[in-house]
């Protein structure tokens, strides 16, 4: 279809949106050469037809750019030789930064595919100024320059690794987007005992809590809630603890200091025979 708004992914991890106003047979995981702000740039295609309210009006408003072609072998080879610009680019960041009053370590370097921007990812700790730092970059590199401080996410995107579950992290393999992640997923999963087990070697919370949220929503709304209270036996019994995947409610009498575990389908007929009564 003419006109398709597609979503791509750039070097630097920024993810945007064209119209492939020339209807090229795009498809995921191809290159392609799109219009940027200051002349074009190579990005990865995502999705090759997003469907979106707001982007339709950008569309319709002409606020989006478009792409100009998919990557040639000649746009490829030109690639690899705009890499090893980021290798010598990065070098001599590096030797610059030694004269400068604050600490900041590089991560990774990215050129716009046309040379007309250039790109520096860094960690530091707390805010750095580096307004003439800029300026220095600058003049050293003739082009535009942008700094930007990286968060934990970032760098762990960029540097890689395994996960606890033994696979290398989501946001390397196919995560595009970063979810937000929540104490309240963790709360929601009766995961607060140990918040160091579900914390990435980012320092953030694990993404994949995201991915289960609404399994325990709706696992949520089947059983009892926290502290209320239930005859069994005679005997006065707290819930205490929900578990969610094998359908079981654990209750405990305080006075008593007995624990008992019941399915969830004896807890619903203990509180339907407390309604009869």
């Amino acid at each position: 279809m003419l006109n398709e708004i597609v979503e791509v992914i750039f070097r630097t991890d920024r993810i945007d949106y064209f119209v492939n106003s020339e209807n090229l047979p795009i498809k995921p995981d191809i290159d392609v050469i799109v219009q940027v702000e200051r002349g074009e740039d190579i990005a990865k295609v995502i999705h090759c037809s997003v469907i979106d309210e707001e982007l339709e009006i950008k569309r319709e408003n002409g606020e989006l750019k478009k792409i100009f072609r998919i990557a040639s072998e000649n746009d490829l080879k030109s690639l690899e030789n705009v890499k090893e610009r980021e290798k010598d680019a990065a070098e001599k960041f590096n030797e610059l930064l030694v004269k400068q009053p604050f600490e900041m370590r590089l991560i990774d370097t990215v050129y716009q595919f046309d040379g007309n921007k250039l790109t520096f990812f860094f960690t530091a700790e707390g805010r750095v100024d580096f307004r003439d730092f800029v300026r220095e970059l600058a003049s050293e590199f003739k082009t535009r320059i942008e700094l930007h401080q990286t968060s934990g996410r970032e760098d762990a995107r960029r540097y890689g690794g395994l996960g606890i579950c033994g696979k290398p992290y989501c946001c390397v393999r196919w995560l595009r987007k970063f979810n937000q992640v929540t104490i309240q997923m963790a709360k929601d999963q009766q995961l607060l005992s140990n918040l160091t087990k579900i914390s990435g070697p980012c320092g953030r919370l694990l993404c994949c809590l995201q991915y289960e949220e609404d399994f325990y929503l709706e696992k949520a709304k089947l059983f009892p809630k926290i502290n209320e209270n239930i005859i069994l036996n005679n005997m006065k019994m707290q819930v205490i603890k929900n578990d969610y995947l094998s359908d079981r409610v654990h209750l405990y009498n305080p006075e008593e200091k007995i624990n008992k575990i019941v399915s969830l389908q004896e807890y619903n007929n203990l509180r339907d025979q407390k309604k009869i009564s």
